[in-house]
This record gives structure tokens, C-alpha cells and sequence, in this order.
């Protein structure tokens, strides 16, 4: 498969017509694949916010924030990107999106998973400074483990007067 340059691509805010789009995302994934069901849910309820990297109209890539009430931390649930822009970014601007969201409804950080072996993930996330917080065995739908990480964000500085 060969890659494209880093596409013309906006982050925007997901959208009900964007269904479709993120389960073809979705299809590219061998196991845990989220459901129709789950996709249109999550377009809808106020507790997540759907991110998507748009590229002329088309979903390029695609996240999933959760900011539950009662917690202090946002949660990345699902990141996806087009296998034809993989490698170009946009995982990177899509979580880098995801934290700014976080900040702005005043999370102290954001949390998520990953299987131990996407390697690639990995690599993003340390980068974008994410540590280890748990292993979790057999944490996948086919027995794969995963790795909880978390970025926290600090506390922000108070400025004198």
C-alpha cells in the first residue's frame, strides 16, 4: 500500500451524516469494531464529543472523546484513521484536538487504551506524553492485552497580580 503526502485535511466536529463514514473507518480494524448502534450513539449523547478529520468531504480519521460528569479526566475511546493517510499526522491531530477539548471542560488529563502490540500507537501517544498507568491482560475482544496510558495535564499556573 502506498502513502499519500499529508492530506489538506480540518478537524471538525462529528455529525450525524458522518456515520457511515466512521464505520468504513472502523471496517479496517480485525476485531473490536464498533457497532452502527454504538457509532450513531455516540454521535448524540452529550457525554462524548466525535472528532473528525475531513478531507474534502470525505472521513479521513476519526475520534471519540468521553468527558463523563462525574469524572476529572476525558477519555479516549476510539481514534481511526484512513488507512491511505495513515502515517501522515492525522492521528496526531486528532488526539492533539481531543486535549484541547479536555482542557476546556477543565479535565485534569485524558486516559485511554491500547493493544500492547500496536506498536505505532504506542510510539504516538509516548510522544505525545502519555504514560503507563496499567497492563491489562486479555483485555481485547480476541484475547490481546492492552495498555492503559494517561496524559496528565497539570495544574495550570496562577498568575500574580
Amino acid at each position: 500500500m502506498s502513502r499519500v503526502p499529508a492530506p489538506d485535511v480540518s478537524i471538525r466536529r462529528g455529525r450525524a451524516a458522518d456515520a457511515g463514514g466512521i464505520l468504513a473507518l472502523e471496517a479496517a480494524f480485525p476485531s473490536d469494531r464498533m457497532s452502527a448502534r454504538s457509532v450513531r450513539r455516540f454521535l448524540g449523547v452529550p457525554s462524548a464529543r466525535v472528532l473528525i478529520a475531513d478531507r474534502a468531504g470525505e472521513v479521513a480519521g476519526a475520534l471519540i472523546l468521553l468527558l463523563r460528569r462525574n469524572s476529572h479526566w476525558a477519555r479516549i475511546y476510539s481514534v481511526a484513521v484512513d488507512p491511505r493517510y495513515r502515517g501522515c499526522g492525522l492521528g496526531r491531530r486528532l488526539v492533539e484536538a481531543a486535549h484541547g477539548l479536555a482542557r476546556r471542560e477543565r479535565r485534569q488529563g485524558v486516559s485511554l487504551e491500547v493493544r500492547a502490540d500496536n506498536v505505532a500507537a504506542l510510539g504516538l501517544y509516548r510522544g505525545l506524553g502519555y504514560v503507563e498507568a496499567a497492563r491489562l491482560p486479555a483485555y481485547y475482544e480476541d484475547g490481546a492485552p492492552g495498555i492503559r496510558l494517561r496524559k496528565p495535564f497539570g495544574r495550570p499556573r496562577r498568575t500574580r497580580r
